[in-house]
């Protein structure tokens, strides 16, 4: 399954998440901290979605009241 999520308050705009069997296969950021981003999509790959969910959500940035990795979960909660 391929996924592309628009992000809401945060500086990516986009991610785009391929999925099969339940298991994370490719992240990728559009815009965003390039390298910071790079990291967390090379984490993840291969990890099941409920753990990147259960790991990522409700990461803050800053003041905010997401993050990209929160984005990223709520994408992921999103598609299941």
């Amino acid at each position: 399954m391929d996924i592309q999520y628009q992000t809401r308050g945060t500086c990516s705009r986009q991610i785009n998440i391929t999925v099969e069997d339940g298991i994370v296969q490719n992240v990728e950021f559009i815009g965003g901290c390039n390298g910071n981003l790079k990291g967390i999509s090379k984490l993840v790959k291969g990890m099941k979605v409920e753990d990147v969910i259960e790991k990522l959500e409700n990461t803050k940035c800053g003041m905010k009241d997401t993050s990209c990795p929160d984005q990223l979960a709520q994408a992921l909660k999103q598609a299941l």
